[in-house]
């Protein structure tokens, strides 16, 4: 039972070792409603397999009393775990092996929540040496158990190794519709510059989202991106249906290379960026307005109008930033072939923009050594950790028809009879 402490001098000795009360009761709730799990999970295993006797009558899965207690750290900070264990006699008559009990709550080999594992690599990302880990954690978790520079160290080459063999997987058994393709600039801590992580994010056709492929590259050079593309296609990567990117990025003239079939988009987000930055402040907000209505438009005809509309407002006095607009008109507005339901995933490169958001901006690259193998190590882990709670496009079913090379105008499919009546109409 929680006590409510008002005397000052009894809440600094319940809070001896440094750590704040709430946090200690924080850790404490934890710590029980993690122990309960444990013990019902037990609980329910054994009595799964109550039935099971040996010759004599006897249980075949019974307790066996606690593990030896062990820290696990949490986003609560370091719990402290004595986890039930489970004497199971059952030999599996495949391997002739005795089976064990596997708790899915707390594997044997977890030591930190996936939350705090996810911490890391975004903080190496921001610049921070692994030495300074346990440090910059132990005010936050209560502990820098299991966070020395040594174990970061390990963490690291565990992570290079997992993403080396995710850039040499198979490709040919995934087929990616859209692609999404992006420059990121982090404050890694290298000998001369920043690293430059090239990003490739794919829609596989039953709508989800995943990493197609991370390296680091030279400031976004079409030759950087030409190796990226070249290598995904080596490995049996099909050419995607349309592919969302930054106007300035050396991508295009290497997709154009490798995968000359894609149809091209433009990222709204950077081009309404760019635009602003060509137009006085004082413009900024009838110039965003009026640009909402060029990429919100219903279709591209009123899109077209739109523009036409912006071209007349600012077209006078500021002809850089209306050529902007208009010198890649029909890549800005590719995204209204495709179903309706894709275009709010289709106008920017979001995907990689929020993943990337904490770090990408960063300007101040602290020193010390760093490596671009470890840096790339850390973008996957974020990119892996973002990647589960990524949500498919809205309309999954309809990416299947996107790749089938189905027609939509104004973004409704249109039907077989529909396109053959056209077709005839303009044969006439």
């Amino acid at each position: 039972m929680l006590t409510v402490v008002t005397n000052v001098e009894d809440a600094l000795a319940g809070s001896a070792d440094g750590g704040s009360l709430i946090d200690e009761i924080v850790r404490d709730g934890a710590r029980r409603m993690l122990a309960a799990a444990l013990e019902a999970e037990v609980a329910a295993y054994i009595a799964t397999h109550a039935a099971e006797l040996d010759e004599h009558g006897h249980r075949l899965v019974v307790r066996n009393g606690h593990a030896v207690p062990r820290q696990v750290l949490t986003s609560a900070g370091a719990v402290q775990v004595h986890a039930p264990r489970v004497n199971d006699k059952r030999v599996d008559e495949a391997t002739g092996e005795r089976r064990r009990f596997a708790s899915l709550i707390l594997p044997a080999w977890c030591r930190k929540s996936p939350k705090v594992t996810e911490v890391l690599p975004l903080l190496y990302l921001h610049g921070l040496s692994s030495k300074d880990f346990g440090p910059a954690l132990e005010g936050f978790l209560g502990t820098d158990a299991g966070l020395s520079a040594a174990t970061i160290t390990r963490l690291t080459v565990q992570w290079q190794d997992e993403a080396r063999a995710f850039n040499a997987r198979d490709l040919s058994k995934v087929d990616y519709v859209y692609l999404w393709a992006d420059g990121i600039h982090v404050g890694i801590r290298l000998d001369e510059e920043k690293l430059c992580l090239l990003v490739l994010i794919g829609v596989r056709v039953d709508g989800t989202k995943e990493l197609v492929a991370l390296a680091d590259g030279y400031r976004e050079s079409t030759g950087s991106w030409a190796d990226l593309l070249r290598d995904a296609k080596r490995r049996g990567m099909r050419g995607p249906v349309l592919a969302v990117g930054d106007g300035a990025l050396g991508f295009w003239g290497a997709l154009r290379e490798v995968f000359p079939e894609t149809r091209e988009q433009r990222c709204w987000f950077h081009k309404i960026g760019n635009v602003l930055s060509a137009l006085p402040k004082s413009a900024h907000p009838g110039a965003t307005k009026a640009l909402a209505e060029i990429w919100g438009a219903e279709d591209r005809d009123n899109a077209r109008r739109a523009v036409a509309a912006f071209k007349l407002a600012y077209g006078a006095k500021f002809g850089k930033a209306v050529a902007k607009i208009t010198d890649d008109l029909d890549e800005l507005l590719a995204f209204y072939d495709y179903p309706a339901e894709h275009w709010i995933h289709l106008r920017t490169t979001n995907p990689i923009e929020s993943t990337f958001a904490t770090v990408r901006h960063r300007t101040k690259v602290t020193k010390g050594p760093g490596s671009k193998a470890a840096g790339i190590a850390m973008a996957f882990k974020l990119i892996e950790a973002a990647q589960a709670r990524w949500r498919a496009v809205n309309g999954p079913h309809l990416v299947a028809l996107v790749r089938a090379g189905a027609t939509f105008k104004s973004g409704k499919l249109v039907e077989r009879g529909q396109r053959a009546a056209k077709a005839e109409a303009i044969a006439a």
